[in-house]
């Protein structure tokens, strides 16, 4: 067995010396956005408070039904499942290309039999030659240039985006669900705005047509109201077919039929999400966006790959061994003096190839440019995604008070309306045109809530949905 360990100790000697990356040293690019969101955007709040952008989905959304619904859409929903399969698929292709750095040995077994004919033989009579061998090989590429680890680094980086790309996948199916259990809310209360109106309708028409008949109104009176309670049910009837509609929407991020009793019967039966930016947070927290560190991830395979693509150049060393016992009866296989080996080393020296050598390395490099510019659109974008949000939410409060405030008057301009109508000193159209006004701030009110608490939704969204920083997996999977 001495020959054995001298060849195990040579490859695990060159195994030592070996794997020098040629990779460029990786620096995270500077990004290309202010330090600060825009002047007034940020919630004055204490600098205590768990920001949003920190919170887990379970604290950012306080109503028990929805967590539920969340819930079971990260359980089932097909598209998280599929890019939790991406991650399984990444992982494996990892380990196929980690496999390299190691030497592959095989057993083996082999007979051998071959017939000389007699003019080739020394005896001029044919001859058949029988040989037996059983044993192990060895073959191993000595990674000197670092080609293989900077590979293994590239599908290493290449499995870490994936799981990037799972969280981001899984941050936006949070939001969907979300605003879509919440827009089902809004419209159930636009469904019931639109039934009380032509409820309304219904008798007031039911009303005039008697006035009519006894002629105590006019037939323009009555035709208005035809006209208004037709309207009405219109808006009914679409209403109906809008909350038919958010329901299948919502069974389909889910993956399953959500129980009616997960589902809110309007906005006023909402435990709204929680949203706050303390003043003084930095845009830097962008960085940690699940997003963002996939595109930063690619940027990292990217430049590995520039590694691999050097290391061409330089030539290739290959160790192949074996060892074992060879006879030429197949009883003498293990008997003293069967035992065989053979060491052959070789190196392959790329000389010429017509540039393919060089081209590969430029396609390395450009495609670290194109990554470099990938990931600094998405820290842009990322920037804009959050001030478009934190700027509708330094008006929305405004907005909801002033809307509020539209439908209290409206409410009460229809009350005189009606009053004044009813004692015959304002025309039908008058309350018509002020039931109209009031019906309309109604259903103004519900939009500009949904508006409200979609708003929150996508703050929670945009601000990488409670990341938590991924753990390093790079050392243990190295």
């Amino acid at each position: 067995m001495t020959s054995l360990r001298i060849l195990t100790l040579s490859i695990a000697t060159l195994g030592l010396t070996a794997c020098a990356s040629m990779a460029p040293d990786y620096e995270r690019p500077q990004a290309p956005v202010l330090n600060q969101w825009p002047a007034g955007t940020a919630d004055q709040a204490s600098t205590e408070v768990t920001p949003a952008y920190q919170m887990d989905w379970r604290g950012y959304f306080p109503d028990a039904r929805l967590q539920s619904v969340i819930a079971q859409a990260l359980a089932n929903n097909r598209d998280l499942r599929i890019a939790a399969l991406n991650i399984e698929a990444a992982r494996a292709q990892y380990r196929i290309q980690r496999a390299d750095r190691f030497p592959e040995i095989t057993g083996n077994a082999s007979q051998t039999v071959a017939r000389t004919p007699g003019d080739l033989s020394s005896s001029g009579e044919p001859v058949i030659s029988r040989r037996y061998e059983v044993g192990l090989g060895a073959a191993w590429e000595v990674d000197f240039f670092g080609r293989i680890k900077s590979l293994q680094d590239q599908a290493l980086e290449n499995y870490l985006a994936t799981e990037e790309a799972r969280r981001a996948t899984q941050v936006s199916l949070v939001a969907e669900v979300a605003n879509a259990w919440l827009t089902l809310a809004a419209d159930r209360a636009l469904l019931d705005l639109a039934q009380r109106t032509f409820d309304a309708q219904t008798k007031s028409l039911e009303l005039t047509q008697k006035s009519f008949d006894l002629g105590a109104a006019s037939g323009l009176d009555l035709s208005q109201l035809k006209t208004t309670t037709a309207r009405a049910r219109a808006d009914l009837a679409a209403q109906q077919a809008q909350v038919i509609k958010d329901r299948n929407a919502l069974n389909l991020l889910v993956g399953n039929p959500v129980d009616a009793m997960l589902l809110p019967a309007s906005l006023a039966d909402v435990s709204l999400p929680v949203a706050e930016l303390p003043a003084g947070v930095p845009s830097e927290v962008l960085v940690r966006r699940p997003d963002v560190l996939q595109a930063e991830r690619q940027l990292r395979a990217a430049n590995a790959s520039i590694g691999a693509a050097r290391a061409a150049f330089f030539p290739t060393i290959s160790l192949t061994g074996n060892y074992g016992t060879a006879s030429a009866s197949l009883d003498g296989l293990f008997e003293s003096g069967s035992r065989a080996w053979s060491f052959v080393p070789s190196i392959r020296l790329p000389i010429f190839n017509a540039g393919a050598l060089r081209a590969s390395l430029d396609v390395a490099e450009i495609k670290k440019d194109i990554n470099i510019a990938t990931y600094e659109r998405t820290i842009q974008t990322a920037f804009s995604e959050v001030a478009d949000a934190l700027a509708d939410r330094a008006t929305i409060n405004e907005r909801v008070a002033a809307v509020s405030e539209l439908v209290d008057a409206s409410r009460k301009t229809f009350t005189l309306s009606d009053a004044r109508y009813k004692n015959g000193i304002d025309s039908f159209l008058t309350q018509l045109d002020a039931q109209r006004t009031l019906y309309s701030a109604e259903q103004e009110l519900i939009a500009v809530r949904l508006v409200e608490a979609s708003n929150k939704v996508t703050l929670y969204k945009v601000m990488g949905g409670g990341w938590q920083p991924l753990k390093e997996m790079t050392d243990t999977a190295r």
